[in-house]
């Protein structure tokens, strides 16, 4: 591969960070290929200061959301680029594919205009123990270059961004980021404050999470018994909070985006699945990464890839057996 190529993941930030590890695998074995993304607007900050990736171009959705699309479209095609790789598999994206001018187009069958590829992959998802992860689903785009496996997905955070970590980041210290943008995908808040109040007052508590989860942090805060708790919600940009993360004992996250931020930069995870099972495929990738779920998981999980604005049984027994101990169980020091 030479020449320039664009990835395009106009998905959620967890999707873009994900897609990250076929950056890092044609930037491992291809070093003289330039890389340039396209992804949805608020997700560009995610490349800010990244040493390789040339260019984001930003798709903005509100607004002229289509008069948007059709100026990128022309951009695309402007650019010349020897490669599209499209992991996203909405007709939008299949567009931008399609008229690229790009020789080589890849992307996954399920994209309703996937007929326009010359490169095309399966993208299945198992429900059971014989699922497959993400990334490896997304290597298939690039089998062509014969490389065996993908790298792992990785963000870089800049030393300013360390240097704002560090001035949170005091002493022994955990990270939870409780929020999801789906209910069935979020441990209750009460689970998370049983776990503040039981954590030995040697371990320093951060809350993270986006402008959206500052009431949800501030809540869990003020109901637990410690009064040490440090909100960061709405504070630190998604860069900033990997850097935390980086330096904790344990980061605890939903089956969310805080866990492939913190896979991003290899930051010890436990992921609290509820709804949904980790056979999906994405799960934890770091080194040190734990699964958190139901010992007895009730029947009716999974019951949905995306998760529900609400337990479809009523009951959210999914989450409610887990316990408490589990979440503890995973730190180093065990509490």
């Amino acid at each position: 591969m030479s020449g320039s190529i664009l990835i395009i993941q106009t998905a959620s930030l967890g999707d873009v960070i994900l897609s990250t590890a076929l950056a890092e695998t044609i930037r491992r074995h291809r070093p003289g290929t330039a890389i340039d993304y396209l992804v949805k607007k608020g997700s560009e900050t995610l490349f800010s200061g990244h040493p390789f990736v040339r260019n984001v171009l930003v798709w903005d959705k509100k607004g002229s959301k289509y008069g948007n699309l059709l100026t990128l479209a022309a951009i695309v095609r402007k650019n010349r680029y020897s490669e599209i790789i499209n992991v996203q598999r909405f007709a939008s994206s299949g567009f931008l594919t399609a008229v690229s001018g790009a020789p080589v187009k890849s992307g996954f069958g399920k994209n309703p205009l996937s007929f326009f590829f010359n490169r095309i992959a399966e993208h299945s998802i198992a429900d059971n123990n014989g699922g497959i992860h993400e990334i490896t689903r997304n290597h298939a785009l690039i089998r062509h270059l014969n490389i065996e496996k993908p790298e792992r997905p990785r963000l870089y955070p800049t030393a300013t961004d360390y240097e704002t970590a560090g001035h949170w980041g005091k002493g022994t210290y955990i990270t939870i980021s409780p929020a999801s943008l789906w209910f069935t995908k979020q441990l209750p808040a009460h689970k998370w404050i049983g776990l503040c109040d039981v954590l030995s007052s040697k371990i320093n508590i951060v809350l993270l999470g986006s402008e959206a989860d500052k009431m949800l942090c501030a809540d869990i805060a003020y109901r637990s018994k410690r009064n040490d708790i440090i909100n960061l919600a709405g504070v630190l940009s998604m860069l900033q909070s990997a850097a935390l993360m980086e330096g904790a004992i344990m980061n605890y996250v939903n089956d969310s985006a805080p866990m492939h931020l913190a896979s991003s930069v290899n930051a010890p995870v436990a992921a609290v699945y509820c709804s949904t099972i980790p056979a999906f495929g994405f799960g934890p990738l770091s080194d040190v990464s734990h699964i958190v779920e139901a010992t007895e998981s009730p029947d009716c999980r999974p019951c949905g890839l995306h998760g529900h604005k609400s337990c479809p049984m009523g009951h959210f027994e999914c989450a409610e057996k887990i316990e408490i101990q589990q979440l503890i169980n995973v730190l180093p020091t065990n509490g």
